[in-house]
């Protein structure tokens, strides 16, 4: 029986980089969820791989037809932006574990869809002033620069990521990134070995 491993963190707590290199050993099978989001594609992401990128108007039939698990909306300086995880009939958990991005809010929606037993939480823990510096040096790079929504994410995300809510999802499987992804990864994949 396989299970949902979700990787949670504040923005630009290394999630991404992560994910990437779970995926990439040779010593766990995971596959893929591929949240949706309306947000607008960066200029380094691929459609399918970081996230399904689909219109309002997408998101919204999605949701007509009862295959939204879990729904979130952010009020950013360029408008509503959704973050979303749709039953789309892709999952096999009798053959396959997975990997999923995720925030405390969505990680407890998708636990209490598919059960506690089948979805557990991975808490990615980095020292604020870390996030910050790699949050700027990531905007940066970006064409167009949207410091201020930066600003937006990294404030939210103190009041989403609070220790009380971490509590009251009952997270406790927590990795620290502050150095080095691959040391974190190493542990993350020991831990999911010992499952």
């Amino acid at each position: 029986m396989g299970n949902i491993y979700c990787i949670m963190g504040k923005s630009s707590s290394g999630k991404d980089t992560i994910f990437k290199l779970l995926l990439d050993r040779t010593d766990i099978d995971l596959k893929t969820i591929v949240s949706y989001t309306t947000r607008p594609i960066r200029s380094h992401e691929k459609p399918g791989e970081e996230y399904n990128f689909v219109s309002i108007e997408e998101k919204d039939r999605l949701v007509a037809e009862g295959k939204v698990i879990e729904l979130r909306e952010y009020n950013t300086v360029h408008g509503p932006w959704f973050y979303f995880t749709v039953d789309d009939g892709s999952l096999d958990l009798e053959h396959h574990d997975y990997l999923i991005i995720g925030t405390v809010e969505s990680f407890v929606k998708i636990r209490d869809y598919y059960g506690e037993d089948k979805v557990l939480p991975i808490y990615i823990e980095v020292d604020d002033g870390i996030r910050l510096t790699r949050a700027l040096e990531r905007e940066k790079m970006q064409e167009n620069p949207k410091y201020e929504e930066m600003c937006r994410r990294f404030l939210a995300d103190q009041q989403d990521f609070s220790e009380e809510n971490i509590r009251n999802a009952r997270i406790t499987n927590v990795f620290n990134n502050n150095k080095d992804s691959k040391e974190t990864c190493d542990k993350i994949a020991a831990f999911i070995n010992g499952r």
